[in-house]
């Protein structure tokens, strides 16, 4: 298959291996996979399908046992830790189950961490236009334990998107909280998304919120054993 000039995640024939103490698991058996500038994907599968695992590989959190993994046209394989680390401080936004955030910073520093490390002199003015945007503007100065768990995850939702990332990727970012505010972050996480026109990888559990995506792929052992484009994306043909 011919991959589109315009994909923004490119995975060729991608195998991930790990040890354990019953030897060698195959997490990942030979994944091809495009992923285009701005749409929309969902991946979903059953527990232990390596979901999570394909994040962190296109995500260049984990290196791939074989295989070529590209992301914003840069192939993965060559680089160091230090400049696996440059390419997705510049180009990749992250939110996890877990909102990860620093208990010791305001939500204000929380979010412009990334941005100080990358040395932006900017970075608080940012990091407040983006508190702004998920309609934290008025906690800028709270501290994780003084917010709920749908702010902290607004907090992280901020914080990924900050930079402007084109790629954003994200796991089970609703699944430490209530179906109420679980929607809401997902509204929030679209809204960004099609607004920055940021490519988004979601996995997730839940097949409702899949279907509001551009795509649905289908991941089982180790593998792609679907791949659908959902109404959403037929009716924005």
């Amino acid at each position: 298959m011919t991959a589109p000039a315009t994909a923004i995640v490119r995975l060729t024939d991608v195998h991930l291996d790990m040890a354990s103490d019953a030897g060698m698991v195959n997490i990942l058996r030979g994944i091809t996979l495009d992923i285009a500038t701005g749409e929309i994907a969902a991946v979903v599968g059953p527990s232990g399908a390596g979901k999570s695992s394909l994040m962190m590989v296109a995500g260049g959190l984990e290196r791939a046992s074989s295989g070529r993994v590209e992301v914003a046209g840069r192939d993965l394989g060559p680089l160091d830790d230090d400049a696996r680390a440059r390419l997705r401080r510049d180009h990749i936004g992250i939110v996890f189950q877990g909102f990860h955030l620093i208990p010791t910073m305001t939500a204000h520093e929380n979010v412009a961490l990334p941005l100080e490390f990358a040395g932006r002199s900017d970075a608080f003015e940012l990091a407040e236009s983006a508190l702004a945007r998920v309609g934290l503007g008025h906690r800028i100065s709270h501290y994780p334990a003084q917010l709920s768990g749908g702010e902290q995850q607004r907090v992280a939702v901020a914080r990924a998107f900050v930079g402007r990332p084109k790629l954003l990727l994200a796991d089970e970012p609703t699944g430490n909280l209530d179906g109420t505010t679980g929607k809401q972050i997902m509204d929030l996480l679209f809204e960004l998304a099609r607004t920055d026109a940021a490519t988004l990888i979601l996995i997730t559990h839940d097949l409702t919120l899949a279907g509001r995506c551009d795509r649905i792929l289908h991941i089982a052992d180790g593998v792609v054993v679907g791949d659908e484009r959902t109404p959403v994306a037929l009716a924005a043909q």
